[in-house]
């Protein structure tokens, strides 16, 4: 797919902040609370943020911790967003246009990957593809699961600014992912999983090169 024909470079930061912070949906509140915990989780100084939107969580970057965290989106218009939001991280944040597909050998090399919402619009093969050019000790995910099969994007006043996702949206399995980490090398060492509104569920799932579950 041509860059610019990705659905992603046509929702405006807007409605997708907006549609995700209502209270019906509940998606972006969860997310920070989340992303607070995954930004402090490991021993490392270098991270990079997949998928990274308007930037929903960077506030939890500590200058302290961090010498650069990578914030890497198709969306050039949200990354304009993110270093307009987030002054405070100039010395630390780098903002990356990368169409992770399509461009997996642009990555610079990070400690630790976080991917949001984001594996469930490039598949697995290509999350594969861009962990390994990145090559990080551990990767933490959070995906989306439906118990509510027939309806993915929740119901909302923004609804039909999400109508061409269904272009790119992979259903997200847990196994699944498990599988395709073991497949290059990584293992589940942390589950946890977070509650949403209309039957759907924030599952993280953080893996660590070589390791094996339970072993930190």
């Amino acid at each position: 797919m041509d860059t610019s024909m990705n659905p992603w470079n046509e929702i405006k930061l807007d409605d997708y902040e907006n549609h995700m912070s209502l209270d019906s949906v509940n998606q972006l509140q969860t997310m920070n609370a989340m992303m607070k915990e995954q930004f402090e989780a490991y021993p490392v100084e270098t991270s990079m943020v997949l998928g990274v939107a308007g930037g929903n969580g960077l506030e939890h970057v500590s200058k302290d911790k961090y010498k650069t965290v990578y914030g890497v989106d198709i969306n050039e218009e949200y990354l304009c967003e993110v270093d307009k939001t987030y002054p405070q991280l100039q010395a630390v944040l780098k903002c990356l246009k990368i169409d992770l597909i399509n461009e997996a050998d642009k990555l610079p090399e990070a400690q630790l990957v976080i991917a949001n919402l984001l594996i469930e619009y490039i598949g697995y093969p290509a999350f594969q593809k861009a962990v390994q050019k990145i090559d990080p000790e551990y990767v933490s995910c959070v995906i989306q699961i439906n118990t509510d099969t027939a309806q993915w994007v929740s119901d909302s006043p923004y609804l039909h600014a999400f109508d061409r996702l269904d272009e790119v949206h992979h259903q997200m399995e847990e196994d699944a992912l498990e599988k395709a980490m073991k497949e290059i090398g990584y293992s589940l060492i942390y589950r946890s999983i977070e509650t949403l509104p209309n039957a759907k569920a924030l599952v993280r799932m953080d893996f660590q090169c070589g390791e094996e579950y339970g072993q930190t």
